[in-house]
């Protein structure tokens, strides 16, 4: 019998490929194998060669699964947002989902805010969602001397992430009064982003942080006991190298127990600048490590990424999710009426990392596209907000840019399914989806699923060679159908799964008309 690493070390010593591929597939009829690589294409897998190694005259069906090392997943949440759970999908792909665009809920007003307010950033606070923006900028490609000083950084509050307002805050003077909702001014406020410190060992009076500033190696940090009143955490710029003009996202990561900072610099491509995304660490939010570049699978191409709204998935807080608004510069639609036009069009697009520096673009295509509104077609539109909210218990809710450069300038609700910005998706003929080999805690799989009235999805235990478990298999599973978010899977006669805990296996679905979008164990 041929082993799987003399397959995997006949692919590499005869430069089929120049990697090891993620999965192999033998055909037991002509014992041809296909090596895979888990990336791009509605197949969700990419094929990189069918051979015949020779001298490997018997080559048996093989399963990569009984020479894979188990992923333990705990009892955490895991999103089929890319590859990591899954060994192969038949008749099944990787399907991104959109958001919903909603109501607007914050229109712009002079004269505190204009057509260049931009920049949302939120949190929520126990029961009040805060949204910082930059109110002012002046409106005008010939900026005067002082410009950046001008710059205001404002707030919105709000009970239910829908209806918005101005609260007063008595801090900044501006048109002769302090009845505003200015919490700062100054030259950070171009770009002031914050987030709520989850670092356990936080002082309370730091427990908010925040970044701010613009220009070449000039982004400084800040503190807050409360989220209003702000004060420097050191004189002088963060010892952070980049660009920064753009809204650099900082954040406390507890799966990797460190704070990062997510910003931009300048990749030189073929001679031309392009804007891209780079992270560091911390362990005290003042000494930074060198920033890495964000690195992709090779063949994915560098595209401007304007911003990057990176945040950790509520509930799977070991997946980074990033929603980069994606530039294009090189085309331009109608400006005529704006107030402060420019070149280029822009969409969202939707990535993820399990590391904070690998991230996973199997999906190319927009997350957020212009849409039928014109307005939304111009420069800097559809720049996401950082930040999600639950705002009920079947929506999340995410904002974005609208009308940006307009004197119509806006802010939108979008809403997603919790934790279903991406799913495996089968059509009316079905396919198949089976998972790498994992360990998990637990009595009871739960799935987040959608299907059709004739659709459904079936589900068999198996060990790690790909044998059915006696009373989980395929056949001892009526099929489920509906549209819940953390279902109970159950079995005709054996339901509870604790015998299996701490046991590496894996599973195999049978979909119909269906989308998996995540899946967890838990206790009944």
């Amino acid at each position: 019998m041929v082993q799987i690493h003399t397959i995997f070390r006949y692919i590499i010593r005869q430069r089929i490929l120049s990697r090891p591929p993620d999965s192999l597939r033998v055909n037991p009829v002509d014992n041809t194998v296909s090596a895979h690589h888990n990336r791009l294409g509605n197949s969700g897998m990419a094929i990189l060669c069918t051979f015949h190694p020779a001298g490997l005259t018997s080559i048996p069906p093989v399963s990569l699964g009984a020479f894979m090392t188990p992923i333990d997943i705990g009892s955490r949440h895991e999103l089929f947002v890319d590859h990591t759970l899954i060994e192969s999908l038949t008749d099944a792909y990787l399907h991104l989902h959109e958001p919903i665009r909603r109501e607007r809920v914050f229109q712009v007003e002079d004269p505190l805010e204009n057509a260049c307010t931009a920049c949302y950033n939120l949190i929520h606070l126990n029961d009040r969602i805060l949204i910082y923006y930059r109110g002012y900028h002046p409106v005008s490609r010939d900026l005067p001397d002082g410009w950046h000083e001008t710059q205001t950084g404002n707030l919105l509050t709000s009970k239910d992430g829908i209806h918005f307002e101005r609260p007063s805050l008595g801090l900044i003077e501006s048109e002769g009064s302090t009845d505003n909702n200015i919490f700062y001014r100054g030259y950070e406020a171009h770009n002031f982003c914050v987030f709520l410190d989850g670092n356990p060992n936080t002082p309370p009076e730091q427990r908010f942080k925040a970044v701010g500033g613009s220009g070449k190696n000039n982004l400084h940090g800040f503190v807050s006991a409360d989220g209003i009143r702000w004060s420097r955490i050191q004189e002088g710029p963060l010892d952070i190298t980049g660009a920064f003009d753009s809204i650099n996202v900082p954040l406390w990561d507890s799966h990797a127990g460190c704070y990062r900072i997510f910003s931009r610099y300048l990749e030189e491509v073929n001679g031309e600048r392009i804007r891209a995304i780079q992270s560091c660490t911390s362990d005290d939010f003042i000494h930074w490590t060198s920033p890495v570049p964000h690195k992709y699978d090779d063949g994915i191409p560098f595209e401007h990424f304007y911003t990057n709204a990176t945040m950790p998935c509520p509930g799977a807080e070991h997946i980074l999710l990033s929603f980069p608004m994606r530039f294009v510069p090189e085309r331009t639609n109608n400006t005529d009426g704006m107030d402060y036009p420019g070149d280029g069009i822009s969409d969202a697009v939707f990535m993820t990392s399990r590391d904070g520096v690998h991230w996973d673009r199997t999906f190319m295509e927009a997350w957020l596209r212009p849409g039928t509104d014109q307005r939304n077609w111009t420069h800097r539109n559809q720049t996401p907000a950082v930040g999600l909210i639950e705002t009920a218990p079947d929506e999340w809710s995410m904002y974005a840019a609208a009308h940006y450069g307009w004197p119509t300038n806006a802010l939108q609700r979008l809403t997603i399914r919790p934790h279903g910005f991406a799913s495996v998706h089968a059509g009316y003929h079905g396919g198949e989806l089976i998972t790498k080999p994992f360990t998990f805690s637990g009595t009871t799989l739960h799935l987040n699923y959608a299907t059709s009235a004739v659709g459904s999805i079936v589900v068999e235990i198996q060990d790690t060679e790909g044998n059915p478990i006696e009373g989980l298999t395929a056949n001892d599973m009526p099929p489920i159908f509906g549209d819940h978010l953390d279902a109970p899977v159950t079995w005709r006669t054996n339901s509870n799964l604790s015998h299996l805990a701490g046991t590496p296996i894996r599973l195999r679905f049978t979909l119909k008309d269906a989308d998996l979008f995540s899946l967890r164990f838990g206790n009944q």
